[in-house]
C-alpha cells in the first residue's frame, strides 16, 4: 500500500481524476494481451505532458515505489504487468501527433497516439509508418518502441528501430533526455537511442518520439499460396526471395487455423490445405504485376498445389482481415493459449515447422503455427486448460522445447514480442552472463533504484 502522501502528491500532479485507486481499476491493469501473468498495482495514473511524467518519476524513485509504463496492454509477454506493484503510469492519455513533416518524411508523436490513428492520419499526406504489428488498433507508439514491434511488413521494411530516429526519454530520477534527431545520419557518440528501443521500459519513460516514414506505395498485389504440406510452404517462403523478389509481407497459417478462420468468417480459404502463404507485394504498378505473376510461378515450381492472385483490393483485404482473425481464432478454442514468438533463419523454417509437428506428437498437445514466415518469425500456439493439471505440464513443456528448438535451429528467443516475464529462464539460459552483465550495469546506472518496470527481462 501507498502512503497517502504519495496518492495526494500524484493527484496533485495530474488531477483527481487521472488517478485511480478503485479496486476494480486495479484489476483491469493488473495484465496484459495474455492474462498468463496477473498482479496488480496500488495505483493507476495518467500523464499527459513530460513534465507530468518527470515529477512522478522524482517522486517515485524519492520514495523508491515501482513505476512500470503501459500502452494500450495488447503486449503479450507480461512486461506491462505491474510484477512489484507500485505505480502503473498509463499513457493513453497522452497522444497527441505533434507533426506531420512531407517534405522530410517524419512524424513527432506523443507515446499514448494508436497506431491506426496514426496509420490513417499518414494516409491524407500520403505517407505511411511500415512497421505494422496485429495489434495496431490499440497498440500506441510509446510500446511499439519499447518493444521494438515488428508485423507482417518487416521482410521488406523491417522492425520499429529502423524508423525511429529520435527520443524525448525522461529518466527514473525525472530527468529529461533527448536521444537521436530529426536527420536520417547521426553519428554523435555513443548509440544511446537505440539502447531505449526495446529496452521493454525497463530504463526509462517515452514521452516523445520522431519518426522516420516512407511515401505509400503506388498499387499493391495479393497472393494466397495452397500447399499440402506445411514444410513445403517454409520452402516457398525462401525460394521467393532468392530469385531475388522481396514481397512486402509473406505469412503462414496452417490447417487448422484455415479451418478455424473459416468457421467464424467464411471467405473461401481450401479448408483441405495443409499450410497457406499469402503474399504481398507493393511498388509500381508494372512492377507489381510482374512480381506476382513471377511469385506464382515459381511457388508451383516448388510444390505448390495452387496460386491464388487476388482479383482486386477487397478479395486482397478478405485474406488479410483472415490473417488478422488468426490469433482471435486460435484464442477463441481453448481456456488457454501459449502464443509463442521465436525466429529462425528463414532457410530453416522447413525443419522447424517439422520440429513442432513432432513436439505435437510428442506431448500429445494441440500447437497451431501462424506467423510472419517472410523473416521467419512464427508464432507457434499451443493450446490448454489450465484446469487440467497434467494436460497444462504438457503444454509447459512443449513450450519450452519449442523455444529451444528454435534456438538449435539458429534463432533466437523473441522477434517481437519481448522478454517481459515469459521468457527470463530462456533468457538466462542462452544469452552469455557477461552480456546480462552488461545489460544489468547499464540498468543500475540509469536506475540505481531498480524503480522503472522492475522484475523483467532477466529477474
Amino acid at each position: 500500500m501507498l502512503k497517502e502522501s504519495v496518492i495526494s502528491e500524484l493527484q496533485k500532479i495530474v488531477g483527481k481524476d487521472n488517478v485511480l485507486t478503485a479496486p476494480e481499476a486495479l484489476k483491469a491493469y493488473s495484465y496484459d494481451g495474455t492474462t498468463s501473468w496477473i498482479h496488480e498495482p496500488d495505483v493507476v495514473v495518467f500523464p499527459t505532458t513530460t513534465d507530468e511524467v518527470s515529477r512522478i518519476m522524482k517522486l517515485a524513485n524519492a520514495e523508491k515505489i515501482p513505476v512500470t509504463p503501459r500502452g494500450g496492454g495488447t503486449n503479450v509477454s507480461g512486461g506491462s504487468v505491474p510484477w512489484h506493484g507500485g505505480i502503473v503510469m498509463v499513457m493513453t492519455k497522452f497522444n497527441k501527433i505533434v507533426k506531420v513533416d512531407k517534405e522530410n518524411l517524419t512524424a513527432t508523436v506523443e507515446p499514448g497516439v494508436v497506431l491506426q490513428d496514426l496509420t490513417l492520419r499518414l494516409a491524407k499526406e500520403g505517407l505511411f509508418f511500415p512497421p505494422d504489428p496485429q495489434s495496431f488498433l490499440g497498440a500506441t507508439m510509446g510500446g511499439i518502441i519499447s518493444e521494438n514491434a515488428g508485423g507482417p511488413a518487416g521482410v521488406k521494411y523491417g522492425v520499429t528501430k529502423q524508423y525511429v530516429l529520435g527520443v524525448e526519454v525522461v529518466l527514473p530520477n525525472g530527468e529529461v533526455i533527448h536521444l537521436g534527431g530529426r536527420t536520417l545520419k547521426n553519428v554523435v557518440g555513443y548509440d544511446l537511442l537505440h539502447i531505449f528501443i526495446s529496452a521493454e521500459g525497463t530504463l526509462g519513460v517515452i514521452t516523445k518520439a520522431e519518426l522516420k516514414l516512407n511515401p505509400l506505395p503506388q498499387a499493391r498485389k495479393t497472393l494466397c499460396v495452397v500447399y499440402d504440406d506445411v514444410s513445403v510452404a517454409g520452402e516457398g517462403v525462401f525460394r521467393v526471395l532468392e530469385h531475388g523478389i522481396i514481397p512486402c509481407k509473406i505469412e503462414m497459417v496452417d490447417n487448422w487455423v484455415i479451418n478455424r478462420i473459416e468457421e467464424m468468417m467464411p471467405i473461401g480459404l481450401p479448408k483441405d490445405a495443409d499450410a497457406c502463404l499469402l503474399f504481398e507485394v507493393d511498388g509500381i504498378p508494372e512492377v507489381v504485376e510482374k512480381e506476382a505473376q513471377k511469385i506464382a510461378e515459381i511457388t508451383k515450381q516448388y510444390g505448390a498445389k495452387e496460386a491464388r492472385i487476388a482479383k482486386d483490393t477487397d478479395d486482397a483485404n478478405k485474406y488479410w482481415l483472415a490473417r488478422r482473425a488468426g490469433f482471435a481464432a486460435v484464442f477463441g478454442k481453448a481456456k488457454q493459449v501459449f502464443a509463442e514468438d521465436v525466429t529462425v533463419p528463414r532457410g530453416n523454417i522447413p525443419g522447424f515447422v517439422n520440429r513442432i509437428r513432432e513436439l505435437a506428437k510428442k506431448h500429445n498437445v494441440e500447437i497451431v503455427v501462424l506467423g510472419h514466415a517472410g523473416d521467419g518469425n512464427l508464432h507457434p500456439a499451443v493450446l490448454t486448460d489450465p484446469a487440467n493439471k497434467e494436460h497444462y505440464e504438457r503444454a509447459l513443456k512443449a513450450v519450452d522445447d519449442i523455444i529451444e528448438s528454435a534456438v538449435e535451429f539458429g534463432g533466437v528467443l523473441s522477434g517481437e514480442h519481448g522478454i517481459g516475464l515469459e521468457k527470463q529462464k530462456f533468457m538466462r539460459k542462452v544469452t552469455e552472463p557477461a552480456v546480462i552483465n552488461m545489460m544489468k550495469g547499464i540498468k543500475a546506472l540509469i536506475d540505481p533504484n531498480n524503480i522503472m518496470n522492475p522484475g523483467k527481462i532477466w529477474e
